[in-house]
């Protein structure tokens, strides 16, 4: 599975297909035997998961210490994540499990995306029905650092818990948002640029307060 990862390919025929165009090399790879679909999926279905995910969770750790120093896009040093949900649809009837309307099949795959070096640093798999907000629960804030999301994820009680726990976010309002300006602040630069990244940084390092400002 390692190889399969690791070559980018898209199925147990692919995995079949490249690995016996390589047979002479398998004897380096610890396989004696006859590489077939059956047995890769009896290995695959057989592997505890946890050992995956373990060796995920090193690899993540490692990568983040090779993109420590990596430049970003506007100046700041704490830790941005990005937190997004992607729908999978799936066959019924080879997933009957994963019902999600009536003739449609599908799961949703959530994903907190560090955008300094693009790390997947948490991912959970749910049935499609779950609703994105619902995975704030799930998440251990890290103070300090910034989470930039959409209008799904709007959810006071759980964004004043990130706000609670030091973190900072983004959220694009939702149309029927009512809500209220405290001050504003006009751009100091000439360039359009800098006056975006101004903004940015005023909204992030302010949230607290925008938050409070909010009329609901």
């Amino acid at each position: 599975m390692a190889f399969a990862q690791l070559t980018y390919r898209e199925s147990l025929r692919d995995i079949e297909t490249c690995m016996r165009a390589l047979r002479n090399k398998l004897y380096h790879m610890g396989i004696r035997g006859k590489i077939s679909r059956s047995t890769l999926a009896d290995a695959n279905e057989k592997r505890d998961w946890r050992i995956y995910a373990d060796f995920a969770q090193i690899l993540i750790l490692e990568a983040k210490k090779l993109y420590f120093n990596e430049p970003f896009s506007i100046d700041i040093d704490e830790t941005v994540y990005a937190l997004d949900s992607t729908t999978i649809d799936l066959c019924l009837s080879l997933f009957p499990w994963a019902k999600s309307r009536k003739k449609k099949g599908a799961i949703k795959m959530h994903t907190l995306l560090n955008l300094r070096g693009s790390i997947p640093e948490f991912i959970r798999i749910t049935e499609a029905k779950v609703h994105d907000v619902n995975i704030l629960d799930e998440l251990i804030p890290e103070p300090g650092s910034f989470y930039v999301m959409d209008r799904a994820y709007i959810g006071f009680e759980r964004l004043y818990l990130l706000n609670q726990c030091g973190a900072f976010f983004v959220v694009r309002a939702k149309r029927n948002l009512v809500f209220s300006r405290n001050s504003s602040k006009q751009p100091t630069s000439q360039t359009v640029y800098y006056a975006i990244k101004q903004l940015f940084l005023l909204v992030l390092k302010h949230q607290c307060y925008i938050l409070k400002s909010f009329v609901v």
